[in-house]
């Protein structure tokens, strides 16, 4: 019986598609995801409660929800994690075409919640999506089949359609007004432009121009420059979420003040979303907080790893985006809670309660691992020659 070799991986032809799947999967990968969930549903123990009973809600009602939605988002991670890279273009293509849509009708049929900013759509039966939470994964698949496909001999000019796009999305973002998602997406687009080849003084240009808009953005939106004007305050107003923030990260120290004894959750209206990261450094302390770390860390550095043999192009790029997005958004999230950052009301991937946030980080690291799976290595040549397809 004939062998391959997928990476490092020796597979026998003809082997079943479960046991293929598994023997070149990134495992660690997979097994810090599941980590990241599992103390997300940790802290919604002590998060959420407070919250449900302001509401009159059961008092697990929110984690029995962010249970379901947990499910789903690993049902969906595992199922996309066995696609081949052609599949995970596919669906990536037809998933953003599908979100822009609805991204754009949300200034006609989308609701604000009273946070001020338009980026629900509101569906029958109480529950609601955001469209830019599954807008970005599938972004990153059509911008690096693009750039790929630009580096084919005749190819069409795929960066700069993927630049147009880039620039598209992150003006529907902004009009919302969602800050946080137009620079996640800005710098996704900016990590993989430079993955495919680009100068280093477009990125410069590129990153000038931002700079512009924020200057912008803070002259004409009042909830762009509250946020900004907070944080270069000299001091921190103790009665804002940020404060409460602080005063917790400050309170628990190295090994917190006990399972269930902090406070933070009865004042932080987003303890068991934006700011859940607080209410783990001051229940379990710094160590969970390195913990929490540690797992992102591990996924996007086993990823880039990965990817750094790949031949091509499409999972390079793609790959690299999807990864470096993910880890940013981890440490945007916890650079809010440490005033290192601006508020940007982003999520804790896996471990923030939130139906679209979890669905939708299952999705982008569903397509993660399936670009990082082992699999055979051809010529540069004989690569570009199958991605025409």
């Amino acid at each position: 019986m004939t062998e391959m070799v997928f990476g490092t991986t020796p597979l026998r032809a003809g082997d079943p598609i479960l046991p293929r799947w598994w023997r070149t999967l990134d495992r660690w990968s997979l097994a810090c995801v599941l980590g990241l969930f599992a103390v997300g549903l940790l802290l919604g123990l002590a998060a959420s409660v407070p919250l449900a009973e302001k509401n009159g809600l059961p008092q697990f009602y929110y984690v029995t929800r962010q249970a379901v939605f947990g499910a789903m988002a690993l049902a969906a991670m595992l199922v996309i994690s066995t696609f081949s890279p052609r599949m995970v273009r596919r669906i990536g293509v037809l998933g953003f075409l599908v979100a822009l849509v609805v991204l754009m009708a949300l200034p006609f049929i989308g609701t604000d919640f009273g946070k001020g900013a338009v980026r629900w759509l509101r569906l029958p039966g109480g529950m609601s999506v955001q469209p830019s939470e599954f807008l970005k994964p599938c972004f990153v698949a059509i911008c690096a089949w693009f750039m790929a496909a630009s580096q084919e001999v005749g190819g069409p000019p795929g960066k700069s359609f993927s630049f147009g796009l880039a620039v598209v999305v992150v003006l529907l973002l902004a009009m919302q007004p969602d800050f946080g998602q137009a620079s996640l997406v800005l710098f996704s687009w900016c990590v993989m432009y430079f993955i495919a080849g680009a100068p280093l003084y477009l990125l410069g240009g590129v990153m000038g121009l931002a700079c512009v808009g924020g200057v912008f953005a803070y002259g004409a939106s009042e909830h762009f420059a509250r946020r900004i004007n907070g944080f270069l305050a000299a001091e921190v107003d103790p009665r804002t979420q940020l404060g409460y923030a602080t005063n917790a990260i400050q309170e628990g120290g190295f090994f917190g003040v006990g399972v269930g004894e902090g406070s933070v959750k009865w004042s932080l209206p987003d303890a068991h979303t934006d700011f859940i990261i607080a209410v783990a450094a001051e229940e379990y302390g710094l160590i969970l907080v390195l913990i929490i770390i540690a797992l992102y860390a591990t996924i996007v550095i086993r990823s880039l790893l990965r990817l750094q043999g790949e031949r091509d192009p499409f999972a390079r790029i793609a790959g690299t985006g999807l990864a470096c997005a993910f880890g940013v958004q981890a440490l945007i999230n916890m650079g809010v809670a440490v005033r290192l950052l601006p508020a940007k009301g982003m999520t804790l991937p896996f471990v923030s309660y939130g139906g679209s946030s979890v669905i939708a980080s299952g999705i982008a690291m569903g397509m993660l691992l399936a670009l990082t799976r082992s699999r055979p290595q051809g010529r540069i040549g004989d690569v570009l020659g199958r991605g025409r397809g």
